[in-house]
């Protein structure tokens, strides 16, 4: 456990599930996207702790959920080493300020280190300059070269039914 003076970092479990569900809700709402949240408590439990695609760290004020960070490992054919790609980070808006998100940020460095990973990444939306700032200000690289791309819903399972592979 991660502790300076009154915060604290911890490796979320099972119990947590509700409350790692309301941060995803809070979060969306920050980034006036909360129609898009498809995910339940149940498929957060089967992802996260049955499947173990992810996991979550909690930051925590004197014992009190502040905020989280969920993230997993990827892997880098360049380096031929994993990568920790960070999914979602948010702090409740009466805590920021007081450097609990750069508290997330540092312990999820310290575990790619642990890891041997040899990138931390995460995606920033556009529009949201405070975070990009703070992101430039602790060293973080935007990839302004490389342009995401995705395929989901519909076409994600016709291009699956077309495989013959």
């Amino acid at each position: 456990m991660t502790e300076t003076k009154k915060f604290q970092i911890r490796q979320a479990t099972e119990k947590d599930i509700p409350l790692i569900y309301q941060f995803i809700r809070d979060l969306a709402r920050y980034e006036k996207m909360e129609e898009l949240v498809e995910c339940n408590e149940e498929t957060l439990r089967k992802s996260i702790f049955e499947e173990k695609y992810s996991q979550v760290i909690i930051g925590e004020e004197e014992g009190v959920p502040v905020g989280f960070a969920l993230y997993f490992f990827n892997f880098s054919t360049f380096t031929g080493r994993p990568g920790l790609y960070l999914e979602d980070l948010f702090v409740k808006e009466e805590y920021r300020g007081k450097g609990y998100g750069y508290g997330l940020l540092k312990k999820l460095a310290a575990i790619a280190v642990e890891k041997d990973a040899r990138r931390f990444e995460w995606w920033c939306l556009d529009w949201n300059t405070p975070s990009i700032e703070f992101y430039k200000s602790i060293g973080a690289v935007p990839m302004d070269e490389w342009t995401v791309y995705r395929i989901d819903g519909e076409r994600l399972e016709e291009m699956a039914e077309e495989s013959e592979f």
